[in-house]
């Protein structure tokens, strides 16, 4: 250890064993089918000053984490739908609102009968309040469930914890500098000043400038990305000299370029960088954590933990269910705060500086954080295998008639030809041939952007995930002809095709392979047609497809 150590002391090496380690238990954590996110947090702990010490240039470390979690949320910008805002902005408010308040309070009394003093209840509550919007954001990308209905209610009020956040952090500021209430009031309306000027900047260079920059920019696809980080980056710089949060900053550039007909390119130019920036987010985060203050904190932090991984969903699955929202929509956006965050950390490590707290309670944060973050990864993961286990118990927290999302059905149970599941890029195209011959299908889709816009154009669209169990019993199945399934998640159209087993499904079934390795996977299956979208233009697809139909 020492001698890995000691090569570790120039930088360059110690860069290199990083990402050696990474790749390392990245193949160990595929190879246990283990998430990424936990085992990137276990590589931070393994080279961090606990184990092997190689990480010694924590500022370029840092530095590195701040610019992949600025692109992070710039990209989550980038696909925000402004119209979205109007159906998802309330209930995310008060759904974040209503998270902070019930996880405060409670919080405060299971630490004070857990012995803890009233000032350290109060910390260790505030800690509790806090959901890594990193964390979720990266998990919910993985997923490719940002454009979800839960998706976008989950980015919406961990936007609200983060401004909470904010605030948090200037009062212990204040108190830091030991700033008398005028000076605490001004701080806080000067926060509030940079958040408006912030949005405001947003609004106007996204309505004046980007309209004629990225056509500009466009031309050169290189410069073009190089400006769209430049933007995140210094968006994010911006809200941290103003004392906000750089994190909404980076959030409000990828808003700017929303609108913007190249957001596409720059989204998938950018993924890969993020990830590989990202890496370095969790490495740090691990590096920081410090087992050594953990000491005997083992069963109250085990508590608390089963309250963050329980109560914070409970509060929103009611908050979401008395709003009219289903249950399955809330329970899959109530696993998002499922955890606390590395800000609890920031947050505990102020409260030590300033003398509130001291390091066993610091400790226990730290091991609290731990045990969310890595059980509610494997929660989110495994978010609609666990929600079709507790279906039948969720009913309590739904409304008799859930009719906030009544706005995105239609008439499924309709007879029809054809059954379309997903209608991106292909199931889209289908949907309108079909159209122009006349044909009755039934589209499905759990984007609820591309829901509302293809209703505008047809009658018969559905929103729902096909993973919903209600969903599919509302679908008119047997009485369809052929049924095409055209998802992004393998394991979404493997679930979807042992259904249709299971309920002895007479017609035919066409899936799309996305990949070589997914359409090997899924020819294995009997009475299956497999198309490839790597090897078939858009009109033969087309065709095959019907054909299908007359067999």
């Amino acid at each position: 250890m020492d001698q890995i150590a000691a090569l570790a002391e120039k930088g360059f090496y110690e860069f290199a064993l990083i990402l050696l380690f990474a790749a390392l238990l990245g193949i160990v954590g595929k190879l246990l089918k283990q998430p990424l996110i936990v085992m990137f947090i276990l590589l931070g702990i393994l080279i961090g000053p606990a184990f092997l010490g190689i990480v010694n240039s924590k500022d370029q470390i840092e530095i590195l984490a701040e610019i992949g979690i600025s692109l992070l949320l710039f990209i989550v910008g980038l696909k925000l739908d402004l119209r979205i805002i109007n159906s998802v902005g309330k209930i995310a408010l008060l759904t974040g609102l209503g998270q902070v308040l019930f996880t405060s309070l409670v919080g405060y009394f299971i630490s004070y009968a857990l012995g803890f003093s009233s000032l350290h209840s109060f910390y260790i509550a505030v800690a509790l309040t806090f959901s890594s919007t990193i964390i979720i954001v990266k998990l919910l990308s993985d997923k490719k469930e940002i454009d979800t209905l839960h998706g976008q209610i989950a980015i919406g009020f961990l936007i609200v914890q983060d401004i909470v956040v904010v605030l948090v952090m200037i009062v212990l500021s204040a108190m830091r500098q030991d700033g008398d209430d005028a000076s605490l009031f001004i701080e806080i309306s000067k926060s509030f000043g940079a958040g408006l000027g912030l949005l405001l900047f947003s609004l106007l260079f996204m309505k004046f400038v980007v309209p004629k920059l990225s056509t500009f920019l466009a031309k050169n696809q290189e410069v073009l990305v190089l400006f769209a980080i430049a933007l995140a980056v210094g968006m994010a710089m911006i809200g941290e000299l103003l004392n906000f949060s750089g994190e909404v900053g980076a959030f409000l550039a990828g808003v700017t370029l929303a609108s913007s007909a190249y957001k596409d390119v720059i989204s998938s130019r950018l993924v890969s960088l993020r990830d590989f920036l990202l890496l370095f987010f969790f490495v740090d985060l691990g590096a920081n954590l410090d087992l050594s203050t953990m000491g005997d904190q083992i069963g109250s932090a085990m508590i608390l933990s089963v309250f963050v991984l329980i109560g914070n969903p409970i509060i929103v699955l009611i908050i979401m269910g008395l709003f009219g929202y289903k249950k399955r929509t809330a329970f899959l956006a109530g696993l998002t705060v499922a955890q606390i965050s590395e800000f609890s950390l920031i947050f505990a490590g102020l409260g030590l500086a300033i003398g509130h707290i001291n390091n066993d309670v610091l400790g226990l944060i730290t091991l609290v954080g731990l045990i969310t973050i890595g059980t509610s990864t494997y929660m989110i993961i495994y978010s609609h295998q666990i929600f079709n286990k507790l279906a039948p118990y969720l009913s309590i927290f739904e409304r008799a008639n859930p009719d906030k999302e009544v706005n995105l059905d239609n008439n499924g149970s309709k007879p029809a030809d054809y059954i379309l599941i997903g209608l991106g890029r292909f199931g889209s195209r289908i949907a309108d041939k079909l159209n122009q011959n006349g044909t009755h299908f039934i589209g499905v889709d759990f984007d609820p952007k591309a829901v509302k816009s293809l209703q505008k154009k047809y009658d018969n669209i559905l929103y729902g995930d096909i993973e919903d169990i209600e969903l599919l019993e509302k679908l008119p199945i047997h009485e369809s002809k052929l049924m095409l399934i055209s998802v992004t998640l393998i394991e979404s159209t493997i679930y979807l095709i042992k259904y249709l087993e299971r309920e002895n499904y007479q017609g035919n079934i066409c899936v799309i392979a996305n990949n070589p390795s997914d359409k090997k996977t899924l020819e294995a299956f009997k009475n299956v047609r497999v198309l490839s979208t790597f090897d078939l233009s858009a009109n033969n697809f087309y065709n095959q497809f019907i054909e299908m139909n007359k067999k």
